[in-house]
């Protein structure tokens, strides 16, 4: 849902950046989960918020400087699953396409999707080829997924095959 930007301040605050939509939606969940470089998770409560119409700033219970708060940079926020909404029709959980075919529009199978990542210019897919021996970073963005399918658990983008 997000991630731990860094400090804000001396008090132990935090900048996030938002990947819900519109990104202070994620104001409304109190309890987080933040995971760890390790993959373990540790449970946060959100004491306060703030969205500017820029940026969010929060206070997490037991973070009360900046150094505490440096040490949760570049964490991943998560939501227990239960608590979120049920995706519109069309839309997806991101730990539901795990492990699906990616193919291009001429039928050409790319990979295996592993994961997502969330770069500065939109989302990537990264796909696992030719039995694991290639790896392709892929958009994950509109115009380039064109659709998912997942009675067949595939995914169909515009990409080369070759690129």
């Amino acid at each position: 849902m997000g991630r731990i930007g860094g400090p804000h301040g001396i008090r132990g605050a935090l900048k996030v950046q938002s990947f819900a939509d519109p990104p202070e939606s994620l104001l409304q969940y109190r309890s987080w989960h933040l995971r760890r470089a390790d993959g373990g998770e540790e449970p946060y409560e959100v004491l306060q918020s703030q969205w500017d119409g820029h940026a969010l700033r929060v206070e997490l219970e037991g973070i009360r400087d900046r150094d505490a708060a440096a040490l949760l940079c570049n964490r991943e926020i998560l939501i227990e699953r239960e608590r979120l909404p049920a995706p519109a029709p069309g839309e997806f959980f991101r730990d539901d396409l795990q492990g699906f075919a990616v193919c291009n529009v001429e039928g050409v199978t790319l990979g295996t999707l592993l994961h997502f990542l969330d770069a500065p210019a939109g989302a990537l897919m990264v796909v696992s080829g030719d039995g694991g021996t290639t790896e392709r970073w892929l958009p994950a963005t509109p115009p380039f997924i064109r659709r998912v399918d997942p009675q067949r658990r595939v995914i169909e983008i515009d990409w080369p095959a070759d690129f």
